[in-house]
Protein backbone atom coordinates (compact mmCIF):
# COMPACT_ATOMS: atom_id res chain seq x y z
CA UNK A 1 0.00 0.00 0.00
CA UNK A 2 1.30 3.42 -0.88
CA UNK A 3 2.09 5.91 2.02
CA UNK A 4 -0.43 8.47 2.32
CA UNK A 5 0.79 11.76 0.92
CA UNK A 6 -0.03 15.02 3.00
CA UNK A 7 0.77 18.37 3.90
CA UNK A 8 2.28 19.61 7.27
CA UNK A 9 2.87 22.56 8.66
CA UNK A 10 4.60 23.60 11.73
CA UNK A 11 7.07 25.78 13.90
CA UNK A 12 10.44 25.17 13.64
CA UNK A 13 11.70 23.72 16.81
CA UNK A 14 14.08 20.90 17.86
CA UNK A 15 10.92 18.66 18.59
CA UNK A 16 9.77 18.77 15.16
CA UNK A 17 12.90 19.95 13.25
CA UNK A 18 13.57 15.51 12.97
CA UNK A 19 10.28 15.78 10.33
CA UNK A 20 11.37 19.15 8.57
CA UNK A 21 14.46 17.46 7.40
CA UNK A 22 13.22 13.74 7.24
CA UNK A 23 15.46 11.73 9.55
CA UNK A 24 12.88 10.50 11.57
CA UNK A 25 10.91 7.42 9.77
CA UNK A 26 7.17 8.48 9.35
CA UNK A 27 5.58 4.64 8.44
CA UNK A 28 2.99 5.02 6.24
CA UNK A 29 3.04 8.89 5.89
CA UNK A 30 4.55 10.77 3.27
CA UNK A 31 4.61 14.47 4.78
CA UNK A 32 5.86 17.76 2.88
CA UNK A 33 6.45 19.69 5.67
CA UNK A 34 6.32 23.47 4.88
CA UNK A 35 7.38 24.83 8.27
CA UNK A 36 6.26 28.61 8.79
CA UNK A 37 6.50 31.17 11.66
CA UNK A 38 3.32 30.96 13.83
CA UNK A 39 1.54 33.95 12.50
CA UNK A 40 2.22 33.14 8.47
CA UNK A 41 0.92 29.53 9.12
CA UNK A 42 -1.94 30.21 11.85
CA UNK A 43 -3.51 33.03 8.74
CA UNK A 44 -2.85 30.73 5.66
CA UNK A 45 -4.14 27.70 7.45
CA UNK A 46 -7.99 29.15 9.05
CA UNK A 47 -8.12 31.79 5.69
CA UNK A 48 -7.56 29.07 3.23
CA UNK A 49 -7.15 25.59 4.85
CA UNK A 50 -3.99 25.34 2.96
CA UNK A 51 -2.54 22.54 4.76
CA UNK A 52 -3.74 19.06 5.65
CA UNK A 53 -2.70 19.26 8.58
CA UNK A 54 -1.38 22.21 10.74
CA UNK A 55 -0.13 23.38 13.76
CA UNK A 56 -2.61 26.00 15.09
CA UNK A 57 -3.32 27.70 18.46
CA UNK A 58 -5.33 26.03 20.42
CA UNK A 59 -7.35 28.76 21.79
CA UNK A 60 -8.24 29.40 17.97
CA UNK A 61 -9.15 25.62 17.22
CA UNK A 62 -11.68 25.50 20.45
CA UNK A 63 -13.21 29.07 18.63
CA UNK A 64 -13.64 27.31 15.05
CA UNK A 65 -14.33 23.91 16.37
CA UNK A 66 -17.22 25.07 18.20
CA UNK A 67 -18.59 26.77 15.03
CA UNK A 68 -18.66 23.52 13.05
CA UNK A 69 -15.56 24.45 11.25
CA UNK A 70 -14.42 21.16 9.83
CA UNK A 71 -11.35 20.23 11.51
CA UNK A 72 -9.90 18.35 13.89
CA UNK A 73 -6.83 17.91 16.62
CA UNK A 74 -4.50 14.89 17.18
CA UNK A 75 -2.78 15.25 20.85
CA UNK A 76 0.25 16.57 19.76
CA UNK A 77 1.31 19.88 21.45
CA UNK A 78 4.23 21.62 20.07
CA UNK A 79 4.47 24.47 21.66
CA UNK A 80 3.72 24.77 25.39
CA UNK A 81 5.26 27.61 27.68
CA UNK A 82 3.74 29.27 31.41
CA UNK A 83 2.68 32.54 30.93
CA UNK A 84 3.19 34.69 33.48
CA UNK A 85 6.42 36.14 32.60
CA UNK A 86 4.11 37.43 29.46
CA UNK A 87 2.09 39.95 31.55
CA UNK A 88 4.07 43.00 31.18
CA UNK A 89 3.04 46.63 32.90
CA UNK A 90 4.16 50.09 32.22
CA UNK A 91 7.23 51.26 34.58
CA UNK A 92 5.98 54.48 35.91
CA UNK A 93 2.57 52.64 36.62
CA UNK A 94 1.24 51.86 40.39
CA UNK A 95 0.53 48.18 39.36
CA UNK A 96 1.91 45.61 41.40
CA UNK A 97 -0.49 43.25 42.40
CA UNK A 98 -2.63 41.12 40.38
CA UNK A 99 -5.77 42.83 41.70
CA UNK A 100 -4.52 46.03 40.11
CA UNK A 101 -5.20 45.30 36.96
CA UNK A 102 -9.11 45.50 37.40
CA UNK A 103 -10.08 48.65 35.51
CA UNK A 104 -7.11 48.80 33.48
CA UNK A 105 -6.80 48.91 29.53
CA UNK A 106 -4.58 46.06 28.94
CA UNK A 107 -3.32 44.89 25.46
CA UNK A 108 -3.56 41.49 23.60
CA UNK A 109 -2.79 40.14 19.83
CA UNK A 110 -6.46 38.93 20.15
CA UNK A 111 -9.11 36.99 22.33
CA UNK A 112 -8.49 34.37 20.85
CA UNK A 113 -4.26 34.58 21.78
CA UNK A 114 -3.94 31.48 23.80
CA UNK A 115 -1.33 33.34 26.18
CA UNK A 116 -4.64 36.07 27.07
CA UNK A 117 -6.79 32.60 27.33
CA UNK A 118 -4.64 31.02 30.14
CA UNK A 119 -3.82 34.67 31.78
CA UNK A 120 -7.77 35.69 31.99
CA UNK A 121 -8.39 32.31 33.72
CA UNK A 122 -5.41 32.83 35.83
CA UNK A 123 -6.71 36.16 36.86
CA UNK A 124 -10.26 34.82 37.30
CA UNK A 125 -9.55 32.06 39.43
CA UNK A 126 -6.45 32.30 41.32
CA UNK A 127 -6.82 36.71 41.89
CA UNK A 128 -10.74 36.90 42.03
CA UNK A 129 -9.93 39.69 38.67
CA UNK A 130 -12.48 38.35 35.92
CA UNK A 131 -12.11 39.49 32.69
CA UNK A 132 -15.49 41.84 32.33
CA UNK A 133 -13.58 43.73 35.16
CA UNK A 134 -10.59 44.74 32.58
CA UNK A 135 -11.04 46.82 29.15
CA UNK A 136 -9.12 44.67 26.54
CA UNK A 137 -7.09 46.01 23.14
CA UNK A 138 -6.90 44.01 21.19
CA UNK A 139 -4.50 44.94 17.96
CA UNK A 140 -4.66 41.86 15.72
CA UNK A 141 -7.54 39.99 14.17
CA UNK A 142 -9.68 37.14 15.29
CA UNK A 143 -9.67 35.00 12.68
CA UNK A 144 -12.80 33.07 13.86
CA UNK A 145 -15.82 33.52 11.48
CA UNK A 146 -19.17 33.68 13.48
CA UNK A 147 -17.71 35.11 16.44
CA UNK A 148 -18.41 38.18 18.31
CA UNK A 149 -18.09 39.77 21.79
CA UNK A 150 -20.00 38.59 24.78
CA UNK A 151 -21.87 41.15 26.34
CA UNK A 152 -19.83 41.66 29.00
CA UNK A 153 -16.82 42.04 27.61
CA UNK A 154 -14.72 45.34 26.90
CA UNK A 155 -13.13 44.68 23.64
CA UNK A 156 -11.68 47.47 20.98
CA UNK A 157 -9.80 47.11 18.06
CA UNK A 158 -6.57 49.02 17.93
CA UNK A 159 -6.23 51.29 15.21
CA UNK A 160 -5.43 50.08 12.08
CA UNK A 161 -1.74 49.67 11.58
CA UNK A 162 -1.18 50.55 15.55
CA UNK A 163 0.44 47.71 17.66
CA UNK A 164 0.94 47.64 21.74
CA UNK A 165 4.74 49.14 21.88
CA UNK A 166 3.25 52.04 20.06
CA UNK A 167 0.00 52.30 22.42
CA UNK A 168 2.14 51.65 25.39
CA UNK A 169 4.49 54.29 24.38
CA UNK A 170 1.38 56.68 23.69
CA UNK A 171 0.45 56.11 27.07
CA UNK A 172 -3.17 54.62 25.50
CA UNK A 173 -2.52 51.27 27.97
CA UNK A 174 -1.30 50.37 31.27
CA UNK A 175 -0.38 47.01 30.34
CA UNK A 176 0.38 44.17 27.91
CA UNK A 177 -0.08 39.89 27.60
CA UNK A 178 2.29 39.34 25.00
CA UNK A 179 4.82 36.46 24.10
CA UNK A 180 8.34 36.68 25.57
CA UNK A 181 9.65 33.90 23.16
CA UNK A 182 12.98 36.07 21.85
CA UNK A 183 15.79 36.15 24.39
CA UNK A 184 15.79 40.14 23.70
CA UNK A 185 12.32 40.98 24.45
CA UNK A 186 12.40 42.60 27.55
CA UNK A 187 15.38 44.86 26.34
CA UNK A 188 13.50 45.77 23.05
CA UNK A 189 10.65 47.44 25.37
CA UNK A 190 12.10 50.12 28.06
CA UNK A 191 8.81 51.02 29.27
CA UNK A 192 7.52 48.27 31.04
CA UNK A 193 8.41 45.76 33.34
CA UNK A 194 6.64 42.03 34.14
CA UNK A 195 4.22 42.59 36.76
CA UNK A 196 5.29 38.77 38.52
CA UNK A 197 9.22 39.77 38.06
CA UNK A 198 10.44 36.59 40.27
CA UNK A 199 7.94 34.43 37.28
CA UNK A 200 10.11 31.60 37.05
CA UNK A 201 9.36 30.71 40.59
CA UNK A 202 6.10 31.62 40.22
CA UNK A 203 5.42 29.46 37.34
CA UNK A 204 6.93 26.56 38.91
CA UNK A 205 4.94 27.03 41.90
CA UNK A 206 1.92 26.84 39.37
CA UNK A 207 2.92 23.66 37.94
CA UNK A 208 3.34 22.11 41.63
CA UNK A 209 0.25 23.19 42.41
CA UNK A 210 -2.06 22.66 39.13
CA UNK A 211 0.20 20.09 37.33
CA UNK A 212 -0.36 22.23 34.82
CA UNK A 213 2.35 22.80 31.51
CA UNK A 214 0.00 25.25 29.92
CA UNK A 215 -0.32 24.20 25.89
CA UNK A 216 -0.53 26.85 23.52
CA UNK A 217 -0.70 24.73 20.41
CA UNK A 218 -2.30 21.98 19.14
CA UNK A 219 -2.07 19.99 15.77
CA UNK A 220 -5.14 19.99 13.57
CA UNK A 221 -6.07 17.57 10.91
CA UNK A 222 -9.05 18.63 8.02
CA UNK A 223 -11.86 16.11 8.51
CA UNK A 224 -12.05 15.40 5.04
CA UNK A 225 -8.09 13.84 5.60
CA UNK A 226 -9.46 11.78 8.33
CA UNK A 227 -12.65 10.53 7.34
CA UNK A 228 -10.58 9.30 4.04
CA UNK A 229 -7.52 7.84 6.03
CA UNK A 230 -8.58 7.66 9.97
CA UNK A 231 -5.45 5.62 10.47
CA UNK A 232 -3.83 9.25 9.80
CA UNK A 233 -4.21 10.29 13.27
CA UNK A 234 -2.44 7.61 14.99
CA UNK A 235 0.14 7.66 12.46
CA UNK A 236 0.75 11.48 13.19
CA UNK A 237 1.09 10.95 16.54
CA UNK A 238 3.78 8.27 16.00
CA UNK A 239 5.56 10.28 14.01
CA UNK A 240 5.92 13.52 16.17
CA UNK A 241 6.50 11.37 19.14
CA UNK A 242 9.45 9.90 17.18
CA UNK A 243 10.94 13.20 16.35
CA UNK A 244 10.47 14.49 19.64
CA UNK A 245 12.27 11.31 21.51
CA UNK A 246 15.49 11.92 18.46
CA UNK A 247 15.69 16.03 20.24
CA UNK A 248 15.76 14.52 23.26
CA UNK A 249 18.39 12.32 22.76
CA UNK A 250 20.04 15.15 20.94
CA UNK A 251 19.90 17.54 24.10
CA UNK A 252 21.29 14.54 26.27
CA UNK A 253 24.85 15.54 24.89
CA UNK A 254 25.10 18.55 26.90
CA UNK A 255 28.02 19.95 24.44
CA UNK A 256 25.78 20.81 22.09
CA UNK A 257 24.09 23.72 23.53
CA UNK A 258 26.19 27.30 23.85
CA UNK A 259 24.65 27.79 27.45
CA UNK A 260 27.01 27.25 30.25
CA UNK A 261 24.39 25.38 32.61
CA UNK A 262 22.86 23.67 30.17
CA UNK A 263 23.02 20.49 32.48
CA UNK A 264 21.87 22.46 35.42
CA UNK A 265 18.95 23.65 33.31
CA UNK A 266 17.84 20.20 32.39
CA UNK A 267 18.79 18.54 35.47
CA UNK A 268 16.07 21.09 37.09
CA UNK A 269 13.57 21.06 35.04
CA UNK A 270 13.15 17.29 34.79
CA UNK A 271 13.28 17.27 38.29
CA UNK A 272 9.91 19.14 38.53
CA UNK A 273 8.89 18.27 34.79
CA UNK A 274 9.62 14.57 35.20
CA UNK A 275 11.53 13.26 31.98
CA UNK A 276 9.11 13.49 29.74
CA UNK A 277 7.83 17.15 29.56
CA UNK A 278 6.24 17.37 26.11
CA UNK A 279 3.64 14.43 26.33
CA UNK A 280 1.37 13.57 23.45
CA UNK A 281 -1.19 11.84 24.66
CA UNK A 282 -4.75 13.13 26.27
CA UNK A 283 -4.43 11.09 29.82
CA UNK A 284 -0.92 13.12 30.11
CA UNK A 285 -2.19 16.25 29.25
CA UNK A 286 -5.92 15.90 30.91
CA UNK A 287 -5.63 18.57 33.29
CA UNK A 288 -4.51 21.17 31.18
CA UNK A 289 -7.21 20.63 28.55
CA UNK A 290 -9.97 20.46 30.94
CA UNK A 291 -8.80 23.70 32.29
CA UNK A 292 -8.71 25.03 28.89
CA UNK A 293 -12.09 23.96 27.76
CA UNK A 294 -13.38 25.86 31.00
CA UNK A 295 -11.35 28.80 30.10
CA UNK A 296 -12.61 28.60 26.84
CA UNK A 297 -16.35 28.78 27.90
CA UNK A 298 -16.47 31.21 30.11
CA UNK A 299 -14.26 33.60 28.19
CA UNK A 300 -16.65 33.13 25.20
CA UNK A 301 -14.59 31.59 22.90
CA UNK A 302 -16.85 28.73 22.70
CA UNK A 303 -20.53 28.96 22.48
CA UNK A 304 -20.90 25.66 24.66
CA UNK A 305 -18.39 24.17 27.05
CA UNK A 306 -17.31 21.23 24.18
CA UNK A 307 -15.89 18.31 25.67
CA UNK A 308 -12.38 16.36 25.37
CA UNK A 309 -14.07 13.55 22.95
CA UNK A 310 -15.72 16.15 20.83
CA UNK A 311 -12.29 17.93 19.63
CA UNK A 312 -9.85 14.83 19.13
CA UNK A 313 -9.74 12.01 16.61
CA UNK A 314 -11.47 9.01 17.68
CA UNK A 315 -7.96 6.98 17.20
CA UNK A 316 -6.04 8.93 19.79
CA UNK A 317 -8.72 8.79 22.82
CA UNK A 318 -7.39 5.62 23.78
Amino acid sequence: MDDIRLTLSCGDYDRTRPLIERTVATPGLDLTVVPLPSAERHTRFVTNFEFDVCELQIAQYLGLKSRGVPITAVPIFPHRRFNHSCVMVRLDSDIARPEDLRGRRIGVHAHFNPIALWIRGLLQHEFDVPPSSIHWVADGPEHVPGWSPPSWLRIERAPAGRKMQALLEAGDLDAQILSDSGVDAPALNKIVRRLWPNYREVEADYYRRTGIFPIRHVVVVKDEVLQRQPAVAAQLVRAFEDAKQLAYKYWADHRRSSLAWFGAEQEEERALLGPDPWPYSIEQNRAALETLLDYAFEQGLTERRLDIKEIFAPGTLG
